[in-house]
């Protein structure tokens, strides 16, 4: 999946990864990917539920090597 930033928060504990992607989400225009990886588990919920609340779309997500990967659409 193409994605236009990547957010490298891999060995970071909650609330950083979402800190993260907030931050790159807000350089991105509407309808642009923004690529997240985490090893953090928690982000799954948190992330899905950040992606709601801001109207964004989370595409997919998948798990490799222990590390967590999401794609999130800007709304």
């Amino acid at each position: 999946m193409n994605s236009t930033k990547v957010v490298d928060a891999k060995g970071l504990a909650c609330p950083m990864p979402i800190v993260k992607t907030k931050k790159a989400m807000n350089e991105l225009e509407s309808g642009q990917v923004l690529e997240i990886h985490t090893t953090d588990k928690g982000a799954k919920n948190d992330l899905a539920a950040w992606a709601k609340s801001g109207g964004h779309e989370l595409l997919k997500h998948e798990e490799e090597n222990s590390i967590l990967k999401f794609w999130i659409k800007k709304g």
